[in-house]
């Protein structure tokens, strides 16, 4: 069978034998709507468990809306224009608005890409601004213990709303919601003791219950997040549903939208052939190591996982490069991670432990030598890899491929 995987804004094809096929693991196509911004207007006319955006903003100074970074396939520029109507009737004009940009740990935007995001006309008239680690103050103590440091703008803010989308996250349990606060728009400290619970067992992809998500949960209540706009894409990028109201309840009807969605039975297999599902999610190595972890669900102990991800920014986080250089083995990252825990090598870490179960080929733009040195096995097409991981597990190895494995989560054994 002929196989389509999405590649940066390409795509690539490759040919898998129908006696080794055992699954195409898709996510339930649910067609996108038909008019988006109606549907967007819908969700901020019906909010979930809060009153109207319009009643809240009455009365109000200021307010900042949070949008996510380039990394995230979120349609803020569709978002923003009933977002702004919603408050201007609440009696905030643009000129008391700012746009901050989610940024957690990662690098700054160049203006063509702030631009791109929130679309020209909105770029000219609203002031729009990249979060900045380094301008946070403190607004309280989570009671696992997190100090929450929110960048000033946000924290100083009458009003705050949050857009974001929801899919299923490796250690978070889902994106969205909260989570554009913490990690979005907090100091790195805050990240770091946030995301050093990934080592427990119970911080894992779609669960909503696990020790990082109830933490971000409550540092979004405790600075007082007044509303979150949430959308839930299909694999086409078209939004499926809008959610919109408070900042848990919204976020929870939205989780169940993806679990119907996203959740898909399956069995491990020798070989698992996974693409990110191309642009943004194949940014780069630190973006689509998320597809990975999804993938590694189906892959049998010993078996071989194909990455198909452009990586066109390659590691594009200096820390995360730099614990993967100075470890000659995988599991001296995850020694290193219990002693020192660091954003950026976290996610070394992370992969590690996938490396320690399976064997890892990238297709990819990134220089051979730099896959090398992440414990990967570097090709240069999908055909090659294929041909390796046959040869390796034999002519009668059992073959999974997941088309979306960014947003993908096979689910095993239940």
């Amino acid at each position: 069978m002929r196989v389509s995987l999405g590649y940066g804004r390409s795509t690539l094809d490759v040919e898998v034998p129908d006696k080794n096929l055992k699954a195409i693991l898709l996510p339930e196509e649910v067609e996108g709507v038909a008019d988006e911004d109606a549907e967007i207007r819908r969700a901020l006319l019906n909010p979930i468990g809060t009153k109207r955006l319009a009643e809240i903003a009455e009365g109000k100074r200021n307010a900042v809306i949070i949008v996510s970074d380039i990394t995230r396939p979120v349609p803020s520029a569709k978002l923003l224009p009933p977002l702004l109507d919603e408050l201007e009737e609440g009696g905030l004009g643009e000129e008391e608005i700012t746009i901050v940009f989610a940024l957690g740990s990662h690098r700054k935007h160049t203006e063509e890409e702030k631009r791109e995001l929130v679309g020209d006309g909105i770029f000219e008239r609203v002031r729009c601004i990249d979060h900045d680690l380094n301008d946070c103050i403190p607004v309280g103590r989570t009671s696992a213990g997190t100090p929450v440091e929110i960048f000033r703008p946000v924290a100083e803010a009458d009003l705050i709303v949050c857009t974001g989308a929801i899919e299923v996250h490796y250690f978070a349990g889902y994106t969205g919601g909260l989570k554009a606060i913490l990690p979005g728009v907090s100091s790195m400290r805050t990240i770091e003791e946030n995301h050093r619970m990934l080592l427990r067992e119970d911080a894992r992809a779609g669960r909503i219950d696990g020790p990082i998500r109830r933490d971000i949960d409550e540092a979004g209540k405790m600075l007082g997040v007044d509303f979150i706009l949430n959308v839930i894409l299909n694999s086409k990028k078209e939004i499926v549903k809008v959610v919109g109201g408070d900042p848990v309840k919204a976020h929870r009807e939205g989780v169940k939208v993806v679990d119907r969605m996203f959740k898909v039975p399956a069995q491990v297999s020798d070989i698992v052939i996974a693409s990110a599902g191309g642009f943004p999610k194949d940014l780069n190595l630190y973006q689509a190591h998320k597809a990975l972890e999804n993938a590694g669900n189906a892959v049998k102990d010993g078996g071989t996982l194909i990455l198909i991800a452009e990586c066109r920014e390659s590691f594009a986080h200096s820390e995360f490069e730099q614990w993967i250089t100075e470890a000659d083995v995988p599991g001296k990252l995850l020694e290193r991670l219990r002693r020192e825990f660091r954003i950026g090598g976290h996610k070394a870490a992370s992969l590690a432990r996938l490396l320690e179960r399976f064997d890892v080929l990238l297709v990819s733009e990134m220089d051979e030598e730099d896959v090398k040195r992440a414990f990967m096995v570097p090709v240069s097409s999908v055909e090659e890899a294929l041909r390796l991981a046959l040869e390796r597990h034999g002519e009668n190895a059992s073959i999974t491929v997941i088309p979306y494995s960014g947003s993908t989560l096979p689910v095993v054994g239940e």
